[in-house]
């Protein structure tokens, strides 16, 4: 392969390097081209462009591939505990046994959070979206802790805060469940595990016991790994793109949160949810939509089917159809519009319409199902979502810094008026 690319504008040839990653992926290196050309690239929604490199994680949508520092998605989420997997983005190897013993240690010792944080809460008019309140108490953070507003202090102060984060973020997201129903909050117990935490505080009443079910665990630790990162996808961008301008950790992964909250992103397990909510309302005939989803003049659109970087199969999808599986099974729920979703399901990967269209269900179509299944307000599973995301934003923020990356400043072609003599708002007809 030659290691150069020419381009030729305008009578004038240019040699641009050509840059290969490991996995064989090939990019043109155009950071030179507007000093060398004058002429700068254009690609709407950045579909065509690789902002960085990254060691972090692989995917290959076309072969349906994804891998955390070389390591299969498959075989992460069978084996590993989310915090294996948060060690491994952050310090780029899974640890050892004393590595995790001490890494799961300090952040137990990290949960509690500022009692002065509830009376953030407390300010915030009822009905207050969940994806708005975290935005606010992840950036609040810095408050509390002015010392992590230098983004290039030393390693260890660094290290304090990205542990900090990862330890309240599971009680800040269940403090959001609790205050919307107006319950008392369940403080963190340091003798469960990071999941177990999250979802004692989460479902656990103070007048009664809460018994840790090992299947929902199992499902919940297996929805966070699969969220865990995903290349550069708009949630990452943003993280790393705030980050570029040495902004502190708690404000970079804000905005990153921010980014999460669209229905085109983060919010796609919600919007799976609301139209299974639309087809019951309606009758509750899959079939019906399903029709509607196969006529090419009808605007309807099956949500949670198909993948923007995935052409063949999302492989988390394959993963979590079994945990669906297992929750439903093992909850018993009784409910029709989880009977729709799985009338649907059937048809993608039965239907030839959506099996040549290669529209098969994805992670976020079964990751709303088994919320929902495990008593989750439709209003918390894009917070869910970030929760799981987490540590891939602190991962790419970290190898941002540390490869000492110029800040994002994007270019643009004008096209707007050309210049123009101001009028005077006397002489203006």
């Amino acid at each position: 392969m030659s290691e150069t690319a020419k381009l030729n504008i305008q009578g004038n040839e240019t040699e641009l390097p050509l840059i290969v990653g490991t996995e064989n992926e090939v990019g043109i290196d155009i950071s030179k081209l507007r000093g060398a050309t004058g002429a700068v690239t254009l690609d709407f929604g950045y579909k065509n462009t690789g902002s960085t490199t990254s060691a972090i994680t692989y995917l290959d949508g076309e072969k349906g591939i994804l891998r955390h520092r070389g390591y299969s998605i498959e075989e992460l989420a069978e084996k590993a505990e989310f915090l294996e997997i948060a060690y491994l983005l952050i310090h780029g190897e899974l640890p050892t046994k004393e590595e995790y013993t001490k890494w799961d240690n300090e952040i137990r010792r990290h949960t509690l959070v500022n009692g002065d944080i509830q009376n953030i809460f407390d300010a915030w008019p009822t009905g207050s979206h969940p994806m708005g309140q975290l935005i606010a108490m992840i950036s609040s953070l810095s408050s509390f802790y002015p010392e992590s507003l230098n983004p290039n202090s030393g390693e260890e102060a660094k290290m304090r805060t990205i542990t900090r984060l990862l330890a309240k973020m599971p009680t800040i997201c269940a403090m959001i469940s609790k205050n919307r129903l107006g319950h008392p909050l369940i403080y963190p117990q340091n003798n469960l595990n990071y999941v177990e935490n999250y979802l004692n505080m989460t479902f656990k009443h103070v007048t009664e016991d809460y018994v840790l079910d090992p299947i929902l665990v199992r499902a919940m630790n297996k929805l966070m790994i699969l969220h865990a990162d995903h290349e550069q996808n708009c949630s990452a961008s943003t993280v790393r793109l705030v980050g570029s301008s040495h902004a502190n950790l708690y404000a970079s992964v804000s905005a990153g949160v921010a980014a999460l909250w669209g229905p085109l992103h983060g919010g796609a397990n919600q919007k799976v949810i609301e139209m299974l909510e639309a087809i019951q309302a309606d009758g509750g005939d899959a079939q019906k939509y399903i029709d509607k989803a196969k006529d090419k003049n009808d605007p309807f659109r099956l949500m949670g089917f198909g993948h923007r970087v995935y052409k063949n199969f999302d492989p988390r999808a394959k993963i979590i159809k079994k945990s669906a599986d297992e929750v439903l099974e093992k909850l018993g729920v009784n409910d029709p519009t989880l009977a729709i979703a799985k009338k649907l399901e059937e048809a993608a990967l039965s239907d030839p319409y959506f099996v040549e269209r290669k529209l098969f269900p994805n992670v976020d179509f079964y990751s709303g199902i088994i919320y929902r299944a495990m008593g989750f307000p439709v209003e918390m599973f894009t917070v869910l979502f970030a929760l799981g995301r987490l540590p891939g934003w602190i991962a790419q923020w970290k190898e941002m810094m540390e490869d000492k990356q110029p800040i994002g400043r994007p270019r643009q072609i004008y096209t707007g008026p050309v210049t123009r003599d101001f009028v005077p708002i006397d002489e203006r007809g």
